[in-house]
């Protein structure tokens, strides 16, 4: 499982022109099911994301969590983060988990987070073709790699 957390000003997702969720100060996560993740991937990865020490403590120093500073969290699942480049200019989709595995990992990984967080989770629209729109805030964007937790 593939996490790009971005810290945000603000995010959002339309679809078909419908605002379908946004959010302010907090966390925009992009989320990638990979063939082969398990639900440990997906916990592993949800209990890091919420407590990744990012935002600015009062001396300016990363040292404080979405939890921390009260943060909002929009999670949107976006299957290229699976993608290959290796071979080519076209990047395959074949490690890309399908439905039956990455939409309850997605799902999952949404409640588990807002567990953490105990706030909800906003969500984009699984499989939809989204406009997300987001303020970059630093810029602060993590990668996270659940086979790379080591």
């Amino acid at each position: 499982m593939k996490l790009v957390i971005q810290r945000v000003s603000r995010a959002s997702v339309t679809v078909n022109n419908e605002l379908i969720a946004e959010i302010g100060h907090g966390l925009m996560i992009l989320v990638g099911v990979v063939e082969g993740d398990t639900r440990e991937d997906m916990e592993w990865l949800a209990q890091k994301a919420a407590n990744m020490r990012i935002f600015d403590d009062a001396d300016g120093v990363m040292n404080r969590s979405v939890i921390d500073v009260d943060g909002e969290i929009l999670a949107v699942s976006q299957f290229t983060l699976a993608a290959s480049t290796k071979k080519g200019n076209r990047p395959s989709y074949i490690q890309a988990a399908g439905h039956a595995l990455a939409v309850p990992l997605y799902d999952e990984f949404c409640d588990k987070i807002a567990k953490f967080t105990g706030k909800s989770t906003k969500k984009g629209i699984f499989g939809a073709n989204m406009q997300v729109e987001l303020i970059n805030d630093g810029p602060v964007t993590i990668i996270m790699d659940s086979k790379l937790k080591v």
